[in-house]
């Protein structure tokens, strides 16, 4: 079997013709080393029939079938799986975080509660302290006055009592002094008027008048 191999150098086309054996055949392969030079119209000719055996590639733009085909299969099975798998998960593992925090906010608030009320039972419990304690203050202030009172009774009736007693005491001091100063101022009196008139007056008009006049003295 003869191949045909075309070469072209500048304008002038070059054929070189290959026999071919089969591997069980038992002839020998001869290759023609000659060149053979064709018209331009024979080149033509085996140029349209390469080109008819030539098929068109795939575009490199274009996607294939299959690959459509296995990237829509891809995108339904991504979104089933994200529909009843994935997304179901996501969404109960973002609503078990959300009932945690919220069950911690609830957690947190009723602790605040509890930490308020005995703060309040706290300030009841010690306003109820400060009133006792403010009662039994009154009570003893009102119990220290009574007994300061009753003590002030008993000192000024002991101080009137001995304030009496010192008058009392005064006053005959006093009345047995003047008894015997008017006794003296008689005597000296009467010897006075004696030494002046010669004649001794009545001691008991002198001591009468010795007493009014120290009488007015006193009164003044």
């Amino acid at each position: 079997m003869l191949t045909a191999v075309v070469t072209q150098s500048g304008s002038a086309f070059t054929v070189h013709l290959v026999a071919t054996v089969p591997p069980n055949s038992t002839a020998e392969q001869t290759t023609s080393s000659e060149p053979m030079l064709l018209a331009a119209n024979e080149v033509a000719s085996v140029t349209a029939t390469a080109e008819e055996t030539i098929k068109p590639g795939p575009s490199p733009i274009a996607p294939e079938l299959k690959e459509v085909a296995w990237g829509g299969g891809s995108f339904v099975v991504f979104a089933v799986l994200m529909r009843f798998v994935l997304f179901p998960r996501l969404k109960k593992g973002m609503d078990a975080r959300y009932a945690g925090i919220r069950a911690d906010h609830e957690g947190a608030d009723a602790t605040r509660a509890e930490a308020k009320a005995e703060v309040a039972g706290y300030e009841a419990q010690l306003a109820g302290v400060k009133a006792e304690a403010a009662a039994h203050i009154d009570a003893a202030r009102q119990t220290l006055e009574a007994e300061r009172a009753a003590r002030l009774e008993v000192v000024g009736a002991e101080i009137a009592q001995h304030r009496a007693a010192a008058t009392a005491e005064n006053d005959a001091a006093r009345a047995a002094v003047q008894s015997q100063i008017e006794s003296a101022v008689a005597d000296v009196s009467g010897r006075a008027i004696e030494l002046a008139v010669g004649k001794r007056p009545d001691a008991t008009v002198v001591a009468r008048v010795v007493a009014d006049v120290m009488g007015a003295g006193v009164s003044r």
